[in-house]
């Protein structure tokens, strides 16, 4: 389809064309334009977030991170008291803390715990 052609579609002169090119090249463009021009080549448009990972690995790290952020307050009082635990102590406590903040509301509040 030329410019002209799709200039019409849209309803726009044709020195518009490669204005909503380069939005979309440079992220700028708006959903409305992008709806517009979908519906001028006769197309659906499509649009959506894809994870990066799956649902139970995001919870997961989730929680481990707010678990170690709890945790690591704790330590270092512990410290203080010379009262430390161990490397394999710590392991277990920060992985029974993020099991039970995975079921516990606020987990994606940067809030406290």
């Amino acid at each position: 389809m030329s410019t002209t052609e799709l200039a019409d579609r849209l309803g726009v002169s044709q020195s518009g064309v490669p204005d909503v090119e380069n939005s979309e090249l440079s992220y700028t463009i708006k959903l409305e334009t992008l709806q517009r021009v979908a519906h001028a080549l006769d197309c659906e448009l499509v649009y959506f977030l894809v994870p990066r990972t799956g649902l139970d690995a995001a919870v997961r790290r989730q929680a481990e991170r707010k678990a170690a952020q709890h945790l690591s307050s704790v330590a270092h009082q512990s410290r203080l008291e010379d009262q430390a635990v161990t490397d394999d102590d710590t392991t277990a406590q920060l992985d029974e803390l993020a099991t039970r903040f995975i079921d516990h509301r606020g987990l994606w509040s940067e809030k406290g715990s």
